[in-house]
């Protein structure tokens, strides 16, 4: 009897530990096995949550199948857009009708996280933004992310654009199992364009050991969020953290749960494929105000804070590569397969030219319509543009 107490108060001290972690944490984070798909600690997993940069992910993976599928090759060229161009910072920059190879798109959009990037590779490969947007959305749903939905290839803020750690969780694990070819993409050190050097946003890359991915997002009503993987003794877990104060803070949470994880390699007793869906799954978390109000524009950045040289780092996230290994990128090169739904979608586009009216001095032609009045102009008729 006295062992079978025992037992028991074993029993409830093993329970109450997973309690106690997740009362300790106020946003969602999942941990988990890249192999087994065990999960080793979750917490709000299927909470609503805006996914910032981390939708990149998603526009990754659809390029990858678009690839796999004979759509486009890694030289096809990419044509930034009016449109893209116009998409605030994160950017590169580059002017409407500049064209790069679509590898070096895509490393920009993943270590710099390029907004402006992100959305011309969706428009060229999609032929639109909407287009691209539902092709975002088949994927999730065919890969079981039940709790997300996308309108944009960035994730610059939008109320319909919306994921759980736990979705994100599936995602990187398609990702990783589906095109492993893609892996080191995810652990640039920083890319070179021309004789400037852009640091990866993810702060584990090249201070964690085993560091190897993947990403990290922002925007004020998510927080800093970040998806950070690493590999040791050839297990790899992957850590999702969303909701952070800081971009410090989200690397140090990462990584703490990340060292949990390789100090239990027997832990974790289901599967993200078994996690079933618990809490509240539909009001999303908007921490605008507590981020974007209270925070100087410094700290609204996904770049490490600046440390004085005379001062000693808080952290050793905020420690600077001294030689980080730089991939170079930049414009041209493009010489494979152009992307056949943007040059259809291109195809559609019309000069913005008016058409003549009739010259008053002349009898109208059969069937014409009759002149605008000057009272219409002013109320803002404007001629028929083709349909895009």
């Amino acid at each position: 009897m006295r062992q079978r107490h025992f037992l028991n108060l074993l029993l409830a001290g093993a329970l109450a530990l997973p309690v106690l972690s997740a009362a300790a944490r106020a946003n969602p984070v999942v941990l988990f096995d890249l192999k087994s798909g065990k999960v080793l600690e979750h917490q709000d997993a299927f909470k609503r949550w805006y996914p910032a940069s981390l939708s990149k992910l998603m526009t990754a993976y659809v390029t990858f199948r678009a690839i796999a599928a004979g759509e486009v090759a890694l030289d096809s060229p990419i044509k930034v857009t009016k449109h893209s161009a116009g998409e605030p910072p994160s950017k590169m920059g580059f002017k409407p009708g500049s064209v790069m190879r679509l590898d070096n798109a895509l490393k920009m959009m993943l270590v710099k996280s390029a907004n402006d990037i992100a959305m011309a590779v969706g428009e060229n490969i999609g032929g639109s933004q909407a287009a691209f947007a539902d092709r975002m959305n088949a994927e999730a749903a065919r890969l079981g992310m039940v709790g997300t939905h996308f309108v944009n290839p960035n994730g610059l803020y939008s109320p319909d654009q919306y994921t759980t750690a736990r979705d994100l969780a599936v995602l990187v694990t398609a990702l990783r199992n589906d095109f492993p070819q893609y892996a080191p993409w995810f652990s640039i050190e920083g890319l070179a364009v021309g004789k400037k050097a852009i640091p990866n946003y993810n702060l584990l890359i090249g201070r964690y050991a085993g560091a190897d991915g993947m990403k990290t997002g922002f925007v004020c009503s998510s927080g800093f969020n970040m998806i950070g993987s690493a590999t040791r003794d050839g297990r790899t877990l992957v850590a999702v953290v969303l909701g952070e104060r800081s971009a410090i803070s989200r690397a140090e949470a990462a990584a703490k749960l990340l060292d949990q994880g390789f100090d239990t390699p027997a832990a974790g007793s289901t599967t993200l494929a078994a996690l079933k869906p618990y809490g509240d799954t539909l009001s999303p978390n908007d921490m605008h105000d507590e981020i974007c109000k209270k925070k100087t524009k410094e700290e609204q950045s996904e770049a490490a804070p600046t440390v004085d040289t005379k001062d000693k780092p808080k952290s050793p996230y905020q420690v600077k590569l001294d030689h980080p290994t730089l991939i170079a990128v930049g414009l041209g090169g493009a010489t494979g397969p152009a992307p056949k739904a943007f040059v259809d979608q291109t195809d559609q586009n019309y000069a913005d030219v008016p058409l003549p009216s009739w010259r008053p001095d002349k009898p109208l032609p059969a069937g014409a319509a009759p002149a605008a009045t000057a009272s219409a102009a002013a109320q803002g008729d404007q001629p028929a543009k083709a349909a895009n």
